[in-house]
């Protein structure tokens, strides 16, 4: 397991790579084993430009190499202040490279999902870009209003979307937890995309399935228009995810977009 930033207040990103807009952010990240776990096979990374959460799987210690593989990786962009899609792509691949060397000959191999949101330029504004593989989320919480961004790579998910099952059927179907797209199991990690405008006011959170688990989108809406301060946000997500019977590592990023302003302005 790999935590890598937890809390920071107030912090301006100045848009060097094709814009002069400046972006202030607060957030706060927090993990925890949960009730069942032996170990905490989650890793987190909350550090301009760039928030991810992956939740490694694979058993004994190979989830925790993965996972830590991967935010390691991702982490080498904490010196940009910008994030393209094919800078995600090769950390990714190479994640994959150190899980083989790291993991050896683990037999049942080794994988992690990952999902996270980094800063990046879009026709000449900044924009959250998105990414995502397996079953960690990224949420956007906009004028009271809760959306999932990310789609699940989930036996469940291809269920509900055929229309075998309900979203309400998932939360207790036995292949609940089989996935259908990880970093790592000698695949290559093949992300999806999307991009969000950042806007003032807009509130981001990044969490493994450990949170989905146990809180309902009405839950998560609840906890975080509740909790104006990300780090009391996240406290109480975790809290609540483990009072719900914190079957799994549970892992909380909530990042919220304080002020997009003109750079020049501020010099």
């Amino acid at each position: 397991m790999i935590q890598i930033g937890q809390q920071r207040t107030g912090h301006t990103v100045t848009m060097a790579s094709g814009t002069n807009r400046d972006v202030t952010l607060s957030w706060a990240a927090l993990t925890d084993t949960g009730l069942r776990r032996d170990g905490n096979e989650d890793s987190y990374l909350g550090q301009t430009p760039i928030f991810a959460v992956a939740d490694g799987m694979g058993g004994h210690s190979a989830g925790e190499i993965a996972s830590a593989a991967v935010v390691g990786r991702l982490a080498e962009h904490a010196s940009a202040d910008s994030v393209e899609p094919s800078a995600i792509e090769k950390s990714l691949r190479l994640a994959v490279d150190d899980m083989r060397a790291s993991a050896g000959d683990i037999e049942t191999g080794t994988g992690t999902t990952v999902t996270g949101i980094a800063i990046t330029v879009s026709n000449g504004a900044p924009a959250w870009l998105v990414f995502n593989i397996g079953d960690s989320r990224v949420y956007v919480l906009r004028h009271g209003v809760l959306e999932q961004v990310t789609r699940d790579h989930s036996v469940v998910q291809e269920l509900i979307d055929a229309g075998h099952i309900t979203p309400e059927e998932a939360d207790v179907h036995p292949h609940g937890n089989v996935i259908t797209r990880a970093v790592g199991f000698h695949e290559d990690p093949v992300p999806d995309f999307a991009l969000l405008p950042i806007e003032e006011g807009m509130r981001l959170l990044i969490c493994s399935d450990g949170l989905t688990k146990e809180l309902t989108n009405y839950g998560i809406r609840h906890f975080l228009l509740a909790n104006p301060q990300p780090q009391a946000a996240v406290n109480q997500l975790v809290e609540a995810a483990l009072g719900n019977g914190g079957r799994d590592n549970v892992t909380v990023i909530v990042v919220d977009v304080l002020a997009v302003s003109d750079a020049e302005a501020r010099r």
